[in-house]
């Protein structure tokens, strides 16, 4: 969950995956075809000595590592088979996917992340929730989305993507048409995808492509669909600071069309 610039870790400034070594143990880059450009930093305050330790211990056990071609059965990811596939994109310091983890036991999750500080956040509550549900894509998502076999996926979580504010650096957007075209082709039909953001112009952004998307639909029916947080949708850092801050967040839903 990237947050709008200012208020968490991601930071504008243009890296490659490429170029930079491995953060942590049990991550692997993503294979040749996959390897992808990437906007923002991995790395923030210095790991605490517990914080580096449950990293080496569980991330290598729940680190997602792609297959050199073909694409992955994110099923087959899980000990016990779930009902379904969910996804998080982005997911910050992990709280709300820790807490939709917890409220759906048989519902297998995916999350992805670069940003060190908040993979081990998501390791923590992880383990003091006990959860094993949960498995990490500590990488740029757009690797594992090509990866992804069609409708395989049932919802998708994208909260506070950074908004990349100047016109110059809209392309690195990830609410785009090449996102939402991948997007659609995962996503079973009538699956859910939950967009959130607290920056107007990005708010705007994204149900201009959305909408116009013939994969998605959205469901608002009154103001309140998308001024307010639904209850099933819990709260994160990233809301509390933007209130803090005087912004007000925006929870839009939208459904993945059946085929004509």
């Amino acid at each position: 969950m990237a947050a709008s610039p200012g208020s968490g870790p991601t930071s504008p400034t243009k890296s490659s995956a490429l170029s930079e070594a491995h953060f942590s143990e049990g991550v692997s880059e993503p294979p040749p075809h996959h390897r992808e450009l990437f906007y923002g930093r991995r790395r923030g305050r210095p790991l605490r000595v517990g914080q580096a330790e449950r990293k080496t211990a569980l991330l290598p056990q729940l680190a997602i590592v792609l297959p050199a071609s073909g694409t992955l059965d994110p099923a087959t990811l899980f000990t016990v088979s779930p009902r379904e596939i969910w996804l998080e994109i982005g997911f910050g310091g992990g709280e709300h996917l820790a807490e939709q983890a917890e409220r759906h036991p048989d519902i297998g999750f995916i999350g992805c992340e670069v940003f060190e500080n908040g993979i081990v956040k998501l390791l923590g509550e992880i383990d003091r929730r006990r959860l094993t549900n949960v498995r990490i894509f500590a990488n740029d998502a757009r690797p594992l989305l090509a990866a992804l076999p069609a409708r395989s996926i049932g919802r998708v979580f994208i909260l506070f993507p950074d908004p990349w504010p100047k016109a110059r650096h809209h392309k690195r957007r990830l609410i785009a048409p090449p996102t939402l075209d991948r997007l659609a082709e995962a996503m079973t039909d009538g699956a859910e995808l939950r967009l959130a953001t607290d920056d107007p112009s990005y708010l705007s952004w994204m149900l201009e492509h959305v909408t116009a998307h013939p994969g998605f639909a959205w469901t608002a029916r009154r103001p309140a669909d998308w001024r307010e947080r639904p209850p099933d949708w819990p709260a994160t850092r990233y809301e509390a600071k933007a209130r803090k801050a005087g912004r007000t967040p925006a929870f839009l839903r939208f459904t993945r069309r059946a085929p004509s």
